[in-house]
C-alpha cells in the first residue's frame, strides 16, 4: 500500500515541476516527465515481480502449462510498454504517434494470443459431446 503513495507523489512532483519549466525551456519539460514516467515505472516493477512469483507458484500447484504462463505475461507485458509509450508520445503532443503505438500493440497481442485462443477451443472441443 505504501507503493502506491510513493507512485502518486513522484507523479505529483513530477507534474509541477514540469508545470513550472514548461514556460522555461519545453525541451527540459519533456525530459523531466520522462525521467518522472522511468522512475514510476522501476518503482512498480518490484511490485509486478512479487506478482508474477505469486501466479508463477500458484501455476505450478494447478499444472498449468507453463508456456501459456509466460505467453501471458508477455501479452500483458506488450499491454503495459504499449501503453506507457503512447503516454509518452501523447506527453510530447504526438497523440497520433501514440494511437498507432496503441493500434500496433494491440495487433501483437492478437497475434500472441491465438495459441491461447485454439488451446481454449481445443478443450471446448474435447469437451463436446461426438
Amino acid at each position: 500500500m505504501d507503493i502506491i503513495f510513493k507512485i502518486i507523489g513522484v507523479g505529483l512532483i513530477t507534474c509541477i515541476a514540469v508545470l513550472i519549466i514548461k514556460p522555461v525551456r519545453t525541451d527540459f519539460a519533456m525530459l523531466i516527465s520522462l525521467v518522472g514516467g522511468i522512475v514510476i515505472l522501476v518503482m512498480i516493477l518490484s511490485s509486478l515481480a512479487a506478482a508474477v512469483n505469486i501466479i508463477k507458484s500458484i501455476a505450478t500447484q494447478t499444472g498449468v502449462n507453463s508456456q501459456l504462463l509466460s505467453l501471458v505475461f508477455k501479452i500483458i507485458g506488450v499491454g503495459y510498454l504499449t501503453e506507457f509509450t503512447a503516454s509518452l508520445c501523447a506527453d510530447t503532443g504526438s497523440s497520433g504517434l501514440g494511437d498507432k503505438v496503441l493500434l500496433g500493440g494491440k495487433v501483437v497481442i492478437l497475434v500472441m494470443s491465438l495459441p491461447i485462443i485454439t488451446s481454449i477451443l481445443n478443450i471446448v472441443m474435447e469437451l463436446l459431446p461426438t
